[in-house]
């Protein structure tokens, strides 16, 4: 099948990202669900860091960053216009969500991994770009305006992850619109066509086309 490959975990916030732009863009790809405690070889043969997503073009090239992921995507359709926005913004919003927001997320959601600060230490260094979140959808209903965009479907399973930790918590911090956003996104076509369950990949299976036809 002349199809790219990816490599992929249903949870994983980075492959939820690759996922989404997969999907906008209807792209189809053959997936092969990842056990991250049982990476398959094929995947770390042509990604030794073992990191998910992992895509593999036709051609053999390999893209393993799950927001080049999501450019490839777009930039071979896009539908919607989802790359509309400003590049260098949302290059800085990407930036700020996958350093320095990720490593409080990590922080908080697993704190016996990461014992330099106390949970709440975390959560408190997070505040900032959640209530900067917050402010840019005070006005708007998209991160990047009135539109969805690939600044949204960038950043989106992050939040999601992080509102999970505690989600007592989330609901009463004062982050309405970014709960409104989220809650948006939870219930959004696109997000739970992305969430559908696929047994673990194995060699010799036959191949797991997504988006399916019911996907798009």
């Amino acid at each position: 099948m002349d199809l790219p490959i990816l490599y992929s975990f249903r949870r994983c916030p980075y492959a939820m990202r690759a996922r989404l732009a997969l999907m906008v863009s209807g792209q189809s790809v053959v997936l092969r669900e990842v056990v991250l405690r049982d990476k398959p070889a094929a995947m770390l043969d042509i990604s030794p860091k073992g990191t998910v997503p992992v895509l593999q073009l036709a051609d053999g090239t390999v893209i393993d960053e799950s927001y080049e992921i999501l450019l490839w995507a777009l930039e071979q359709n896009d539908p919607g216009n989802w790359l509309a926005a400003d590049r260098q913004e949302l290059d800085a919003l990407v930036r700020r969500n996958d350093f320095d927001f990720k490593l409080n997320l990590d922080g908080y959601k697993y704190p016996e991994r990461h014992p330099e600060k106390a949970r709440d230490e975390y959560r408190e260094s997070a505040n900032r770009y959640l209530s900067d979140l917050d402010i840019r959808l005070r006005d708007a209903a998209y991160l990047a305006g009135t539109k969805p965009g690939a600044a949204d479907i960038a950043v989106m399973p992050f939040i999601r992850q992080f509102a999970n930790t505690d989600r007592d918590w989330f609901e009463s911090a004062p982050y309405p619109d970014l709960r409104k956003w989220l809650a948006g996104w939870l219930k959004n076509e696109l997000f739970l066509g992305v969430m559908d369950k696929y047994p673990q990949w194995v060699p010799d299976q036959p191949p797991v086309v997504f988006p399916g036809e019911t996907d798009k």
